[in-house]
Formats: C-alpha cells, structure tokens, sequence
C-alpha cells in the first residue's frame, strides 16, 4: 500500500513481506540468473563456509536433511535452505536446526529490497537471496542451498558452490525443462563447477548430464560406477571407488560397513545417503566427519512428509510425491510395510503435473480414492480431479465423491477407515500441509 505520497510502504513483520511479494508476483516462474545475480552483488554479502547445492527430480529434500543432520552431529555450525515449506515459511531457512525467526527473516527480506533498485525479483529469488543474508551473518561452517526447480537458472545458483548434487532425473517441470530425460539432465547438470565435485546419484544419468559435467572439468561421480551401496535387512555399507573419477584421494577402494538404516522410511533412501555421504567424501579435506558423526545423523534424521509414518491406528502414511517417479517409490515402499484391509488415498496434485501419471502407478495400491482440491491458481478442484482420475483408467468404483480440501478428504478416511487400515496422503506438498495442520 503506498503512502501519501505514492511510495509504497514496506512491511516490518515477516507475514506483512510475504503478502507484499505474493502480490507482487505470486507464484509466478521466470527461470534466469541475471536478475538475482545483479542484486547478489549488491547485497555484498559473503561467507567463508563450505556452500553445497543439491538439486534432482526427486530426493534431493531428503539429501539436505542427512547432510545437515550428520554436519551438525559432528560439530559444524550449518544452514540449510529448503522449498517449499508445510506449515511455516520459517522451515525454508534454518540454522544449527532451529527455524529462522520471523524477525530474522524479515529483516533480511528489507536488506534485499533496499539493494534491489528496479530489479524484479520473484517470491522464490527474494527469498533465497534473503536466506543468503542471514546464513551470512550467522557465521556459518557449512550452507546447504536446495534447488527449487531445474538447476541452471534456479536462483540458488546465482551462489558459487563447493560442491553440486543430483540426486537423480526423471520428467517433472516439462513444460520449463523440457519434455526429455535428456534436456532435464541438462538442466540439472547447471549447477556443477569445474574442478569441484559433482555427485549424480542417479545411477543411469542422462548423457547430457555427463556430458556437461565433462565439458567444464567437473568432478564428476556416478552412483554405481564411483560410489554405491550394498545392503541386506539388519544394515548397509557404503563403498566409494577412488581410481576411477577422483584420483587426488589416493585410494582405490573404500568400504564402509555396519551402517543402521536412515531413519527416513523407504529402500529408496539408500541412494539419497549414498549420496550425500559421496559428497561429504569429496570434500573431506575441508569438512572431515567421522564415522560416529555419519551414525548419528542417519540414525536421527528427520523430514515431514516424506514417507511419514504416524503412530496410531489406523495407520496414517504422509509422502509429497508428485510426479511419476515419486509416486511408484511410494507404491513400492506401501507395499513393504505391511498388510492393510483396505487403502484410503486423500489426493491432491497441482494442474501442471502428471496426474495421470502418478495415479495409474498408485492404483496398485489404493482401494478408496478421495480427491481433493487444492487452492492458488495452479490447484486443481475436486470435480476437475475426479475426471483426471477417470482418464488415467480409475476405476469408478474406487472414487469418492469430491472433497474442497485435504483436510475434508482426510476426516472422511477417518470416519469410514477401519483401525486395521491405511490412510495415505500424497500428491502435493499442499496436500500433506493441509492434512498436517489439521493434524
């Protein structure tokens, strides 16, 4: 709202500068560096931490939860910037584990403003170049920044990076990335270095990934070829092959064994702590861990909505998965946990995702769909997700009527569920939000 003399007053609360920037720009897309790298400098603001990246498809939210966790278990001072977030936008931006302050947060939002002259920026890049402020000021040993979408034009690569992850790649975001596993690995291989390590933990990336990591120098290490892991029931162990991508370590073979399970459920995560423990090997000159500190943090790490298993009955299972890929993980890991009478699915997805996609590989799994709509201008209505679910080969019997909300959907499965049944919630980080503040 602007003054009485047509300047626009700025907000002094955090909730005041979100509402001023969704208004500005909503949720709006404009993939490119030179907005938010020109207003980077201008901040000034700089760090002598170790900066890793971590994008990918899918788990790359999982990889910045071990890399934290087992950082902070060994004693570094970390920040760790995640998107989006559930419940609070604090969650995006945190130090030594504990949320940024809604005081923090917005000053570092006016910091940014007061440099930004006539720069647009978007929600997201005013928000990552305000996070980059307060991990600045906060002394930090190690920043850990997640790539929102794509890679090579995300904001958080405007930051130079020690150290870039893929966690894989798999077709999400076409419509910005391409319609090709080939064009999406692309993209995602933007945030690698020359000289600097690059981890894919995809263990059959694309050849443009490799490819691009090749024409730049980067370090490049490949789940499978480089590093892996091997695993039975009770424990795994993690394996890093120093010949054949990283000769400076002087090595040639590396074991790690006896490792308990990451306490994020699913087989799945085998490949996000391989990876993030590849990554924490590379730079093991400037950041060395101990095998204590890579227990601890594996065994206590932590990530809502991703394959959370709530304690009660019946049983309530929380994932974000929202694309193919994500949604056969969860499938596969539903069917490892056990049997249940019968399936309750409260489902939401956003309009530009595969909804097609995810729902024909969850059906295996679920006996009662109950749709649900979701707000904001991509969200999709109940109605309208009903006849998605129709063109994916749904059968009719399993569908619901239509629900406004998740939490409306969610409170249905609870009056009808049997104590012996499944209740899942996926299809967006929207969906699990609105099921967990109900909660």
């Amino acid at each position: 709202m602007p003054d009485s003399c047509g300047r626009e007053l700025l907000p002094v609360t955090l909730s005041g500068w979100l509402e001023l920037l969704e208004a500005r720009h909503g949720a709006s897309i404009c993939l490119g560096l030179e907005r938010v790298s020109k207003v980077l400098a201008a901040l000034g603001s700089s760090s002598d931490a170790v900066v890793i990246i971590v994008g990918g498809t899918n788990g790359k939210g999982s990889i910045c939860a071990m890399l934290e966790t087992i950082l902070r278990a060994e004693g570094y001072r970390v920040g760790c910037y995640n998107s989006p977030h559930l419940l609070r936008y604090n969650e995006r931006v945190r130090i030594d584990g504990a949320e940024a302050s809604d005081e923090v947060l917005a000053a570092a939002f006016a910091d940014v403003e007061m440099v930004r002259g006539g720069v647009p920026l978007t929600y997201f890049e005013h928000g990552t170049l305000a996070a980059w402020k307060v991990f600045c000021a906060a002394q930090l040993n190690v920043v850990i920044l997640e790539v929102g979408l794509g890679g090579r034009f995300d904001a958080v690569n405007a930051i130079d990076a020690d150290c870039a992850i893929v966690s894989g790649v798999a077709m999400d975001h076409t419509d910005y990335l391409g319609d090709t596993r080939e064009a999406i690995g692309f993209e995602k291989a933007g945030i690698f270095r020359a000289g600097r390590p690059a981890i894919c933990g995809d263990p059959q990336p694309p050849q443009s990934l490799v490819e691009c990591a090749q024409t730049i120098g980067a370090e490049l290490w490949i789940l499978g070829r480089d590093f892996g892991f091997n695993g039975n029931r009770q424990q795994w162990s993690y394996w890093r092959n120093g010949t054949s991508s990283s000769t400076r370590l002087g090595d040639t073979l590396v074991k790690r064994g006896g490792l308990a399970y990451p306490a994020l459920r699913g087989a799945n995560q085998l490949f996000n702590a391989a990876s993030a423990m590849a990554a924490l090997d590379a730079l093991r000159m400037r950041i060395p861990v101990s095998m204590q500190a890579i227990r601890q943090g594996l065994m206590q790490v932590e990530l809502p909505g991703r394959f959370q298993v709530l304690p009660g009955r019946p049983q309530v299972v929380l994932d974000v998965a929202h694309n193919p890929q994500a949604a056969e993980v969860l499938a596969k890991n539903l069917g490892e946990l056990g049997f249940a009478p019968e399936t309750w699915a409260v489902f939401g997805m956003l309009a530009d995702k595969d909804v097609e996609g995810v729902a024909m590989r969850m059906n295996v799994r679920v006996d009662h769909w109950l749709p649900c709509g979701l707000p904001g201008p991509r969200g999709i209505d109940a109605g309208a997700l009903i006849g998605r679910l129709r063109a994916a080969g749904i059968e009719e019997s399993k569908i619901a009527e239509g629900f406004a909300t998740p939490a409306d959907a969610f409170a249905r499965a609870q009056e009808h569920a049997a104590v012996d049944d499944r209740i899942v919630t996926f299809g967006s980080f929207l969906t699990v939000a609105g099921v967990l503040a109900e909660i």
